[in-house]
């Protein structure tokens, strides 16, 4: 039993002062405010439920800058998908594994406890499968157990290059599965998450783009329970297209045919009329957000405002992991709507309401239900993920209670963060991953191998 005490914590029912956190196995069994410190290890600072990023795709930290020269007259996310391709013919296992170890060093440092890792880099170069089906399933599960992050391990199936069952590009060959395939793979999947403590499994269809109706049917009612996340509506041409296909938008399509609810997260949905964002608040899905990614694929911007006037539920991910912050992807999610509607604190509930807390608080209930794990609050029975703030950052210091929130959101952001501990154990102390070393030099030798492929 770790035995710990918080001189402020943010518990589900508000800000508390002297707060004793008993854990065992992992997992919070009592917590108690305004509780005596003696006999209790104290952690300086504050304290805040630990955040799920519920959208990654490890392998491309590796690339991040690489696509940041201009293309053609059009660039856009479609050009720099070949960016991608062309990048990814290169990785070997040892490289996904050392890029995704980074990813999630860096993810802990900047105030995720947790990652859904949506997973479609299957096969080897020549898209053959590995000799272990799930070879880099598990590359990426021994990732998230040396870095310490917690897990939710989505294998993506990925059969066709675009809607109606179009034949897949040569360049998706390391992607693609059958639907025979898949689960076997799902079931190798299963297998590597469960070497890492307290990880999630689930589903990943890619997109409309990347499966057919029949096979996500099929896939969805032979998959083992758990979240299921997809790709839809992130792009303009994505939705004509799908218009053209089939006579409905991405996410009408969706809530037509596939009966979303909380266990569904459906990844962006940037582009939706105001039926669509109405009814898809209504269904209980997740709107997985990545503005960071978002913005730098010139996407759109998602309409926040009249998703959370009817109820709707969202997480915040990294995608691409060009940038990977906690607090700056809140930020730029306010900071779009601001620029959207030309007014400020645009996504705070009422007058007089801290915009941070509330974008915080909603980032940890969406980040639970899309994770499929006990996490997003300081309360027993869910996994004791804790961030803590340095209390004593300049930009921290005058402030309390919800202040702490937005100064650490729009202001301070990765700089304050002190210590992350991820099911009770601390990963990140004074700001800096326990193995940031030997992760970094790993990482650095993987993209120093990578460039002279």
């Amino acid at each position: 039993m770790n035995a710990l005490f918080f001189d402020r914590a943010l518990l589900p029912q508000g800000w508390a002062s002297d707060v004793a956190v008993d854990i065992a196995d992992g997992v919070i069994r009592n917590i108690a405010p305004g509780a005596a410190r003696e006999r209790r290890e104290p952690i300086a600072g504050i304290a805040l439920p630990g955040l799920a990023n519920i959208h990654s795709h490890a392998f491309q930290r590796a690339m991040a800058g690489l696509a940041e020269i201009r293309g053609p007259e059009n660039d856009s996310f479609w050009t720099w998908r070949h960016v991608m391709y062309r990048f990814l013919e290169r990785l070997t296992p040892d490289d996904v594994e050392a890029i995704a170890a980074f990813a999630y060093m860096q993810m802990l440092e900047a105030g995720f406890t947790a990652v859904v890792e949506f997973h479609y880099l299957h096969h080897d170069p020549a898209g053959r499968p590995y000799s272990d089906l799930a070879e880099m399933s598990g590359r990426i599960a021994s990732a998230a157990a040396e870095s310490g992050i917690g897990l939710t391990l989505l294998p993506s199936l990925y059969a066709h290059s675009t809607f109606g069952g179009a034949p897949p590009l040569p360049e998706q060959r390391r992607f693609l599965n059958d639907r025979e395939r898949f689960l076997k793979l799902v079931e190798g999947a299963g297998k590597a998450a469960a070497t890492v403590p307290d990880a999630a499994l689930g589903i990943a269809p890619h997109s409309l783009r990347a499966v057919t109706p029949d096979m996500l049917r099929e896939v969805i009612a032979a998959a083992p329970p758990g979240p299921i996340h997809i790709h839809a509506a992130e792009q303009l041409k994505e939705v004509e297209d799908c218009i053209a296909w089939s006579g409905r938008r991405p996410v009408e399509w969706l809530l037509d045919e596939m009966s979303l609810d909380r266990h569904w997260c459906v990844v962006h949905a940037t582009h939706m009329t105001e039926a669509e964002t109405r009814a898809l608040a209504a269904s209980g899905a997740v709107a997985g957000l990545c503005p960071l990614t978002e913005a730098n694929l010139g996407d759109g911007i998602f309409d926040a405002v009249r998703f959370l006037a009817a109820g709707g539920e969202f997480g915040i991910g990294t995608d691409s992991n060009i940038e990977i912050t906690a607090s700056g992807e809140l930020k730029q999610l306010e900071y779009a709507q601001r620029l959207k509607w030309r007014a400020r604190n645009v996504l705070a509930p009422k007058e007089g309401a801290s915009t941070g807390c509330r974008l915080y608080e909603m980032a940890l209930r969406g980040g639970a239900l899309a994770s499929g794990r006990r996490i997003g609050g300081l309360t027993v029975g869910n996994r004791a993920d804790i961030v803590v703030l340095e209390k004593t950052h300049p930009d921290l210091a005058s402030n309390g209670s919800d202040h702490w929130l937005d100064a650490y959101l729009f202001v301070a952001g990765s700089t304050a963060v002190k210590t992350i501990i991820v099911g009770g154990r601390p990963v990140v102390e004074q700001g800096r991953h326990r193995a940031r070393d030997r992760i970094r030099s790993r990482y650095a030798a993987a993209l120093k191998r990578i460039a002279e492929a």
